[in-house]
C-alpha cells in the first residue's frame, strides 16, 4: 500500500517537472544584436534616427547652397550667426524633435559655412554660471556678461504626417517644412522642403 502511494507521488513529481520543462520551452528568446549605427533599422516604419539625420544632411546642404548665403557674405564680410528654434511635432506620431535639432545643429556647425550659437535653455544655463563666477571665480578668470554673440538667423520648422491605412496596409507620409528667418528684418530668406513615403504591409501567418 505504501509502495503504491509511493508511486503516486514519484508519479505526480515527475508529472509536474515535465508540465514546467514544457512551459520553460514555450517561452520566447530574446536575442540582442549590435549593428553599425549607420544601418538602416527601419522595423516599425515610424520614424527613426536614420530619417533624422538624412533629413538634417539634405536639407542643411540644400539651405547652405542657397542664395541667401552669398549675399550675406558680400554684403556683410563675415560668415551669419544662427540659432535653431522650434520644431512643432504636427505628425501622428510621438517624435522626439530635439534629437531631430540636434541633427541639424550638428550640420551646421560641421558645414563651416555658418556660425551658431546656443539656444534659449542653452543660454539661461550659462548666463547662470557667469553669475556664479562674479561671486566665486578669481577675477582674471571671469568672463564678463554683455558680450555673447546675436543671431543673424533662426531656423524653425515643422514635421508633418498624413496617414492612408486599409487592409493590414499603410502608406506613411511626412513633410518636413524648414524656413531661415533674418532676425533682424523678420523676412524669410530660405524655405526648403523634404518628404518621406513609406509603405508598411503586415502579412497574415495561416497555420
Amino acid at each position: 500500500m505504501m509502495d503504491g502511494f509511493a508511486r503516486r507521488i514519484g508519479y505526480g513529481l515527475w508529472s509536474g517537472l515535465l508540465f514546467s520543462a514544457l512551459l520553460t520551452g514555450c517561452g520566447h528568446e530574446t536575442r540582442v544584436t549590435r549593428v553599425d549605427t549607420g544601418v538602416v533599422t527601419d522595423l516599425s516604419g515610424r520614424w527613426n534616427d536614420t530619417d533624422s539625420r538624412m533629413v538634417a544632411e539634405e536639407m542643411i546642404k540644400t539651405s547652405l547652397g542657397s542664395p541667401w548665403l552669398a549675399s550675406y557674405q558680400q554684403a556683410k564680410h563675415r560668415q551669419p550667426v544662427v540659432i535653431v528654434g522650434t520644431i512643432v511635432n504636427r505628425s501622428h506620431e510621438h517624435i522626439n524633435v530635439q534629437t531631430f535639432i540636434n541633427d541639424l545643429s550638428r550640420e551646421l556647425i560641421n558645414s563651416g559655412k555658418v556660425k551658431f550659437v546656443s539656444s534659449k535653455g542653452e543660454r539661461d544655463e550659462i548666463r547662470e554660471e557667469r553669475r556664479d563666477q562674479a561671486i566665486h571665480a578669481r577675477e582674471d578668470t571671469q568672463k564678463a556678461p554683455g558680450k555673447e554673440t546675436g543671431a543673424d538667423y533662426m531656423m524653425k520648422g515643422s514635421i508633418s504626417t498624413i496617414l492612408d491605412e486599409a487592409d493590414g496596409a499603410k502608406a506613411v507620409y511626412y513633410q518636413v517644412d524648414l524656413e531661415l528667418v533674418d532676425l533682424e528684418s523678420n523676412e524669410k530668406s530660405w524655405i526648403g522642403q523634404r518628404k518621406i513615403k513609406k509603405v508598411v504591409e503586415r502579412k497574415r501567418t495561416v497555420f
